[in-house]
């Protein structure tokens, strides 16, 4: 069992950067793949990034590829999003997750991660 909080977000105008920290509790943080995940108002939640478990690889999804950075700090049991050159549709609730899996293509989806963080709002605005 894992306990993910996630913190960092608040409201940006566009442009600007915000870098958000999900910090897990639990079994040991290094055996966890990590992702990130966002929700925007009716829409479904979509797969943003994820890193392996010694943050050697990374998946980002297209449209945040050289924008946003994911990394880890296993001795402190976080997984950071940098998020740079913030963009209006970057806008939603970002979730945090974590799995005992292996790094591929099903990174992607939500189905594959056993634990999930509360979520935490990032706005941004023109």
């Amino acid at each position: 069992q894992v306990q993910l909080v996630e913190s960092g977000g608040g409201l940006v105008q566009a442009g600007g950067s915000l870098r958000l920290s999900c910090t897990a509790s639990g079994r040991t943080f290094s055996t966890y793949i990590m992702g990130w995940f966002r929700q925007a108002p009716g829409k479904e939640r979509e797969f943003v990034a994820a890193i392996s478990r010694s943050g050697a690889s990374i998946y980002y999804r297209d449209s945040v590829k050289g924008r946003f950075t994911i990394s880890r700090d296993n001795a402190k049991n976080t997984v950071y999003l940098q998020m740079n050159s913030l963009k209006l549709e970057d806008t939603a609730v970002y979730y945090c997750a974590a799995d005992t899996g292996g790094l591929t293509e099903a990174v992607r989806l939500t189905s594959t991660y056993d634990y999930w963080g509360q979520g935490t709002q990032v706005t941004v605005s023109s």
